[in-house]
């Protein structure tokens, strides 16, 4: 636990406690009526409002449009089930900055909408809820799917052999075992939603914000700390409510249910009903998830001159970015591509050696080290990169200008999925193998490299992947600490879009459109790594 701890305690609690402490403390001490005063603001009051409500709303709509989805994936075969799949989870890797642009292309000034029926949704929330929907779709279709496809349809037919009609079957016996599945998934919808950054900065506007965003307003442009610390304090809390709801369902859900194999479960569509719900998914999917990401290339490509590469060509030139960069844009590409590898390296170190601490033991101790590991998803990564900024800044700890800056706060969001992904792996190892092996001789290392290693090699390069896409994508920290001469691709992006001109907009969509690129090709390797049976997990 040695290396883990020492990594979040410099690199997460430091900075976190550092600005928090300068927010709410002074020089006659903590100021604790501090956070009575801002909560009691109207316009906190009314962020707070906007971002607990949007977040539920974004739940319910994710829950209703990707639900149905969830059983065609679960119970039917079809051609091209797996491309489909890999289609529908393309969202949740990509940076939510992609996410953003995309629905702006689609919806914004001179997106499709407009030139089709004259109608425009961007600074609207109804731009911000499709977002939330067509982001978080696969987070409901894979977590709520993957527990449906083992579940027995053996107990639902024999309570239809009993007089209950088909819905009153699916009421009685597979809706209360989904239930858990579905409470997790909804909360994790919720999480996401609550903490939104990057498409509620791009496509609410002036006239919406939530925390996240407030935080950064508040931080960056009126250098307010005091009201950043609260509203850092209130998130962290809210977010800390959510996590323990979640662990909870998926306890539940663990120890509830008896599983079988998913191929057992699925078949061909039968009658007009299961054909119908088949094709309405398809062109769910079709609208919502490939129309975005299709007008967002489409845009990419829709150069003053007629279509060709004149975006592309001009992400190569250093004065394209009308000043914005001391580099030519196409740079972020590869400096995205560096941090994000040394980020991968420092999470795979951290998250690997904490996954194999937290599977020697489960003692008090070892459960809170656990919850630590999860605690940078629930405070703000605005607060992190700035905390950086202000603590990192002093021998011997002195980054504020050195490159690795970057990859260590975007590892900090990529162990959890490290940790998450490598645990139950570790803990399907039967301990009987190593000692077997330090029997016959063998070194703690030497046992770990010819007994686990080999075990957990697939699990090892899918919490890579995680860990490479999360980094790729990360915005709220590194918005604050990528160099102007070295920018990440999400921060280009967003840089790109806060400047006015038809030049800069088609550039950030050329360069959004490489970063949705990188980031599939990634999810792809994913699935072909991914083991064949899936555990109802996301």
């Amino acid at each position: 636990m040695a290396v883990p701890l020492a990594f979040f305690a410099l690199f997460f609690a430091y900075p976190v406690t550092a600005i928090v402490g300068r927010g709410v403390r002074t020089d006659d001490g903590w100021q604790f009526g501090r956070i009575g005063e801002v909560l009691a603001q109207p316009d906190i009051a009314a962020v707070l409002w906007f971002t607990a409500w949007q977040a539920f709303v974004s739940t319910l709509l994710t829950l209703l449009v990707a639900l149905p989805a969830a059983y065609v994936f679960a119970r039917l075969e079809f051609p091209g089930k797996q491309l489909l799949r890999a289609v529908v989870t393309v969202p949740f890797v990509l940076p939510t900055v992609v996410v953003g642009t995309a629905f702006l292309a689609l919806v914004g000034r001179g997106g499709l909408l407009e030139e089709l029926w004259g109608v425009r949704l961007d600074t609207t929330v109804w731009a911000i809820l499709l977002a939330h929907v067509f982001f978080n779709y696969a987070v409901v279709v894979r977590t709520v799917g993957g527990l449906w496809a083992q579940l027995d349809p053996r107990q639902e037919e024999a309570a239809r052999v009993l007089g209950a009609g088909r819905f009153a079957a699916w009421r009685r016996v597979t809706l209360p075992a989904l239930v858990p599945a579905v409470a997790a998934a909804a909360l994790m919808v919720f999480l996401f939603t609550f903490t939104s950054f990057g498409v509620v900065q791009i496509l609410g506007g002036p006239s919406y914000a939530t925390l996240e965003v407030e935080v950064y307003r508040q931080t960056a442009q009126l250098l307010d700390l005091s009201t950043a610390a609260v509203l850092t304090m209130v998130q962290f809390a809210a977010v800390a409510l959510i996590l323990a709801v979640h662990a909870w369902t998926v306890r539940r859900r663990e120890a509830a249910l008896r599983l079988v194999d998913p191929a057992r479960t699925a078949h061909r569509p039968r009658g007009f009903g299961q054909r119908a719900l088949l094709g309405g998914v398809l062109l769910t999917v079709a609208l919502l998830i490939v129309l975005p990401l299709a007008v967002l290339v489409e845009r990419s490509f829709d150069a003053p001159g007629g279509y060709g590469l004149g975006f592309y060509r001009a992400l190569q030139s250093e004065g394209s970015g009308g000043g914005t960069f001391l580099v030519p844009p196409l740079e972020a590409v590869w400096n995205s591509l560096e941090y994000a590898l040394a980020a991968t390296a420092i999470a795979l170190v951290v998250g690997g050696l904490a996954a194999a601490a937290l599977t020697r033991n489960a003692g008090p101790f070892v459960r809170g080290f656990d919850a630590l590991l999860m605690l940078p998803l629930g405070v703000s990564a605005v607060t992190v990169g700035f905390g950086f900024l202000i603590t990192l800044d002093e021998p011997p700890l002195d980054l504020r200008t050195s490159w690795i800056l970057v990859p260590l706060a975007q590892a900090l969001v990529g162990v959890p999925f490290v940790v998450r992904t490598m645990l139950p792996v570790l803990r399907a190892v039967d301990s009987r193998l190593r000692e077997a092996a330090a029997v016959l001789g063998a070194s703690p290392l030497r046992a770990w490299r010819e007994v686990d290693l080999p075990l957990v090699r697939r699990a090892l390069l899918v919490a890579a992947g995680f860990a490479f896409a999360v980094s790729l994508g990360e915005f709220g920290a590194t918005v604050f600490i990528a160099r102007p001469d070295r920018p990440t691709l999400p921060v280009a992006v967003a840089r790109l879009l806060g400047r006015a001109g038809e030049l800069n907009y088609g550039q950030a969509m050329a360069l959004s459109t490489i970063l949705m690129l990188v980031c599939a090709a990634a999810l792809l390797v994913l699935e072909r790594l991914r083991p064949d049976k899936t555990s109802g997990e996301f």
